[in-house]
């Protein structure tokens, strides 16, 4: 794998999901009690498979290729579209907001390590230093620039989830760009690409939202705010910000994607700022200024 560059287009790619997936964190705490987790991931889901169906019906066909590499997609779509999701609504409901954005905020750790266990990339000090400097930006966020804030900080259960959630979204980034056995007929197209991923995640999706209604934790309250925050978590988060997120990874690489995940908790500030009437504050700009240094760290030649 050539070395990870960030250019422009790769650096607007990559930042386009954190704001969407900060909107996504707003709002799945907002519908908490209209919609169990589990049950709030799979309609996620359906919808953004209703929506794709026209542009990527043909990678349902028989004689698709999707088909032949059917084990490749499941554990993709394992990670992704069942697991990961699954796990951040789940955390949402169980853990405080500052919890899981603080847990989360390790993402980047777990791109260095996996990509060293498990797919043979080297980790350089550079990488460790904008790992370092990336994660201060996030403390500082969640701190609101008083340290006793942090020291008050306590873990939960819940907070496993997202901690589960970040390593998936991690081995996931990982497989994206290594090297597979699946034709660039799929590959290349990035609607057919996603929608492999999404119809056998509904698969997965299925299952888990069965167990949760089996085990008596099912919850759906229908309306119309509700409506309208499926469709745009459907549409936002899921399918512009997949897409985004597959493109950018492809052109800087997992270890160098994985900073820009920590640019969330720094919009989900902004926009939970917003909804309360609250203005930005100094430490806003700054943990943005240590966030942007990590990746710009990381990616230099």
């Amino acid at each position: 794998m050539s070395h990870p560059r960030v250019t422009p287009t790769a650096a607007l790619l990559l930042t386009l999901p954190p704001v969407l997936w900060a909107g996504n964190a707003v709002l799945g705490r907002v519908i908490a009690d209209m919609a169990s987790p589990m049950t709030l991931n799979l309609l996620r889901w359906c919808i953004a498979f209703v929506l794709l169906l026209p542009l990527a019906a043909p990678v349902l066909y028989r004689e698709s290729a999707l088909w032949p590499n059917w084990r490749r997609f499941m554990a993709l779509s394992l990670l992704s579209i069942g697991g990961y999701n699954a796990l951040l609504y789940l955390a949402l409901n169980t853990s405080t907001p500052i919890n899981v954005t603080l847990v989360g905020s390790i993402t980047p750790v777990w791109m260095l390590l996996i990509g060293r266990l498990f797919f043979a990339k080297a980790i350089s000090k550079r990488q460790w230093l904008g790992a370092a400097l990336s994660i201060s930006g996030v403390m500082l966020v969640l701190s609101r620039g008083q340290l006793e804030t942090l020291l008050q900080v306590r873990l939960v259960p819940g907070d496993f989830y997202i901690m589960l959630a970040s390593a998936a979204w991690a081995y996931y980034s990982w497989m994206l760009v290594h090297p597979t056995s699946e034709p660039s007929s799929i590959r290349t197209n990035w609607s057919e690409f996603l929608m492999a991923q999404i119809s056998l995640g509904l698969i997965w999706s299925g299952l888990f939202a069965g167990a949760e209604w089996a085990l008596g934790f099912g919850r759906f309250v229908p309306s119309w705010p509700l409506a309208a925050a499926l469709l745009f978590i459907a549409i936002g988060p899921a399918l512009l910000a997949y897409r985004a997120w597959g493109a950018g990874v492809s052109r800087a690489g997992p270890s160098v994607a994985g900073f820009f995940i920590n640019l969330t908790p720094l919009f989900t500030a902004v926009l939970s700022g917003l909804f309360l009437g609250e203005v930005p504050h100094l430490y806003h700009a700054l943990a943005f200024a240590l966030i942007v240094g990590g990746i710009v760290v990381s990616s230099r030649r």
